[in-house]
């Protein structure tokens, strides 16, 4: 039997947003990854959060020499309290994958601070780096 959380209209939870395109998920660019065992522990993590966490995939997220790219959305509440989304990079390994469900699972961006290991793989969103090299 499945449960779902009531949550207020419009309220959105944390969500990571999965990269799954020509570059992340990619056995052949990062051998030895399990791409689908971690995309499974998301998914576990997120059926099991009682509606507090989401996951979604996405053909390609841009930065594909940071494969593979995760992207943690803040929830409604951490939106209001100013966050935005965070971008990590190099999410290849269980230590990775056990990071970003942990910090999503205690409310993800402006709810909780992020583990610190995983601040170190931060990169900066398609957009900014534009901005960035253009000045």
């Amino acid at each position: 039997m499945t449960t779902f959380a009531i949550r207020p209209f419009g309220a959105r939870p944390c969500t990571l947003v999965v990269c799954r395109g020509c570059c992340c998920g990619d056995a052949r660019k990062n051998p030895g990854t399990d791409h689908a065992g971690q995309l499974a522990r998301l998914r576990d993590a997120a059926d099991a959060s009682g509606g507090r966490l989401a996951v979604r995939t996405s053909d390609c997220l841009g930065p594909c020499g940071q494969a593979n790219v995760i992207v943690v959305q803040p929830s409604t509440e951490g939106r209001r309290r100013g966050a935005r989304a965070a971008w990590i990079g190099w999410a290849l390994d269980d230590d990775a994958t056990d990071d970003v469900i942990a910090w999503a699972e205690a409310g993800g961006p402006g709810m909780a601070e992020p583990p610190t290991t995983l601040t170190l793989q931060m990169i900066p969103p398609p957009s900014d780096a534009r901005r960035r090299v253009g000045r």
